[in-house]
């Protein structure tokens, strides 16, 4: 079977455990540790089930249809105007509107990065060009950027880019924004791990000079909650009314809604996880390579490896260890459903340090 053929049939997200399994022949009731979806292992905050349930009578009311106090939460926490937040459906819906903007026109994407962005574009039939990152370090030229910048009506980008968890630069991102704005070429900056991410410099102080700039966030990731679909979208205020009016009403759940200040307000968590990603995700690079992988330099909560060169030639290929590792109880996700990749690399999620020493013993007894 072909690497096209396989992308056919593989899952397109982390988290799908349920036709992996049965593509292996593996029992419903086999047992994983599953390091396929980026989510913080620390979360949700252990206060969340407990506020919930106590606002299940809210949800025979509709919400605010202006989500007011999640959007001024949201605002104070960036240093913006609750007239520059729009509250979205989880990150996805976000990415969607973004890309409906410019329905029928030219959308640049960076490869390999996440798939919705084409799955956006298509859906409202903007024609799509690539900047390819290249293997190993998967590092964005910028001369290249901005000359395909030139001909895009939007640009999307991933920071820190999934799945290769490496960081545009401040100045790269500067660069961008100074050439487009020549152009009225928006800039579309998905900052979905911003928050689970090391030695990153806030874009938000330059939404005011660059308007043509809009920062989709989502909160599903770093408070542990992809069922709730939490997210958001930064960008002028012209922009954001142009979005709400394209968004369906009461997009949002009650409950998501409410629950935006009270996460935010929780100091303490973020604290704690910021102490566990200074930790474990340097301690987890150099652990990774000595395994035998190429690392990818990441700035995030997740690493893209392979086997290294001498490895894949005694025939130990990324396809081969990901089924190693799903048979001894981890489930990796694999990146057959990332243009560029091709099914050579899987990306692992951090997790907390016991969890992480269990992926590092697997990892030994299945690559030796």
């Amino acid at each position: 079977m072909s690497n096209r053929d396989n992308a056919v049939s593989w899952p397109a997200h982390g988290g799908q455990a349920t036709a992996l399994l049965q593509r292996f022949g593996l029992p419903a009731n086999h047992a994983f540790e599953d390091v396929s979806a980026n989510l913080n292992p620390l979360g949700p905050p252990k206060w969340v089930a407990a506020w919930l349930a106590q606002r299940f009578d809210g949800l025979s009311r509709y919400p605010a249809p202006d989500y007011r106090a999640a959007r001024q939460a949201i605002a104070a926490d960036n240093g913006v105007q609750p007239a520059q937040v729009l509250l979205t459906n989880g990150g996805a819906e976000a990415i969607f509107m973004a890309a409906a903007l410019h329905a029928g026109g030219r959308a640049l994407l960076l490869a390999p990065s996440f798939g919705e962005y084409a799955r956006a574009c298509s859906a409202h039939r903007l024609n799509m060009t690539e900047h390819v990152l290249h293997a190993p370090h998967f590092v964005c030229e910028v001369d290249d950027l901005l000359e395909k910048a030139t001909n895009a009506d939007v640009v999307f980008l991933c920071r820190p880019n999934n799945p290769t968890g490496t960081l545009m630069s401040l100045d790269t991102i500067k660069a961008l924004l100074a050439h487009t704005q020549t152009t009225a070429t928006q800039v579309v900056v998905d900052e979905a791990f911003i928050d689970l991410a090391l030695g990153v410099d806030a874009l938000t102080p330059l939404m005011e000079r660059y308007p043509q700039l809009i920062l989709l966030r989502s909160m599903t990731k770093f408070y542990t909650l992809p069922g709730l679909r939490l997210g958001y979208v930064l960008a002028s205020e012209s922009l954001i009314t142009t979005m709400a009016a394209h968004q369906p009403p009461w997009s949002v759940n009650h409950l998501a809604a409410e629950l935006v200040a009270p996460l935010l307000a929780d100091r303490a968590f973020a604290r704690q996880t910021q102490q566990w990603l200074a930790s474990e995700q340097p301690r987890m690079t150099k652990a990774l390579k000595a395994q035998g992988l190429d690392v990818v330099p990441s700035h995030s909560c997740f690493f893209l490896v392979r086997p290294e060169a001498a490895k894949r030639i005694q025939g130990m290929t990324s396809a081969r260890l990901f089924e190693r590792l799903l048979r001894h109880g981890v489930l990796a996700r694999h990146t057959y459903s990332f243009p560029g990749l091709d099914g050579d690399w899987l990306r692992l999620a951090l997790r907390d340090g016991p969890a992480n020493n269990r992926l590092l013993k697997v990892l030994h007894d299945c690559l030796c």
